[in-house]
């Protein structure tokens, strides 16, 4: 078991050249959002902008999209049309995964699901979607709840899990809620050996495994059960990865920035922590 320390930002990130160029650090593909939610999405792309990818483009429908939008100038959403994801959308995604592959190919990402809903036809639309595309992912919320209806369609993927308990039984069918230590574990070990994925299971010290090795990350605290928390969490995994990090190690460092992050930011803010505080002190990790 290894436990992840604050050495794991030097393994992450290095001296960038001065003749560094946009694209060179990534491009990340959010898809998410409906009618209802604009929030996930939104913090999806601003976890990972702050963790150091160069761009976001995030597609959500059109109510989701121009709230996004409304919040400042660094987020690009592309609305689709209605209120939520459905098969007439596919293509819009896949032209957008295209598009970032012809730019670099191997500095693209796909994070998928905060917001979406659970309806069957977003369901199907997210399998298809998973199925067809051929780069690295990180699957949340309700993509983790439409990927657990059809696992099949993982095979031979590079997918990041990042469920809390309820979505680990959704994801596994094994119950994971209450264990503790060795238990919990081999739990995640066993969830993501037969799921041939990397899972973070969420919780007072999140369990990271790629069905091998096993990591656990400390930083984090009780004021992280806001809503919006675990999105940035999500996003800051989907900017490691398209950066070029390779997917274990970017779910590691992942948690230790979001959970660091927490950690800042808990100790102004107690009980009125919000998710765009942490957001805020991402910064502060990097400073430390």
């Amino acid at each position: 078991m290894i436990e992840i320390t604050k050495d794991i930002l030097k393994e992450v990130y290095s001296e960038r050249p001065t003749d560094s160029h946009k694209y060179d650090y990534g491009q990340l593909i959010v898809v998410g959002g409906s009618r209802l939610y604009s929030g996930a999405p939104a913090f999806n792309a601003l976890g990972a902008l702050r963790s150091g990818v160069d761009m976001v483009r995030l597609l959500a429908p059109e109510r989701a999209a121009n709230i996004i939008a409304s919040f400042g100038p660094d987020l690009i959403a592309y609305p689709l049309e209605g209120d939520y994801l459905s098969k007439k959308h596919f293509s819009d995604v896949l032209a957008a995964v295209e598009s970032a592959k012809a730019i670099r190919a191997d500095r693209v990402a796909l994070l998928m699901g905060g917001g979406m809903g659970r309806s069957e036809e977003v369901w199907k639309t997210i399998q298809e979607i998973v199925n067809e595309v051929d780069i690295p992912m990180v699957l949340d919320a309700d993509a983790i709840h439409a990927v657990g209806k059809q696992k099949g369609v993982c095979a031979g993927k590079s997918i990041v899990f990042t469920p809390h308990d309820f979505e680990f039984f959704t994801l596994t069918g094994v119950t994971s809620k209450g264990t503790v230590g060795e238990e919990r574990y081999e739990l995640v070990r066993k969830g993501a050996q037969d799921l041939c994925a990397i899972i973070i299971l969420k919780g007072a010290e999140d369990v990271i495994s790629d069905g091998n090795e096993v990591a656990v990350n400390k930083t984090g605290n009780a004021y992280m059960t806001k809503g919006g928390t675990g999105d940035v969490l999500a996003g800051i995994c989907g900017s490691l990865i398209a950066q070029g990090i390779s997917p274990f190690k970017a779910a590691c460092a992942a948690a230790y920035i979001s959970g660091r992050a927490g950690d800042i930011a808990a100790t102004q803010k107690k009980q009125s922590l919000l998710a765009s505080d942490v957001v805020e002190a991402i910064s502060e990790v990097f400073s430390e």
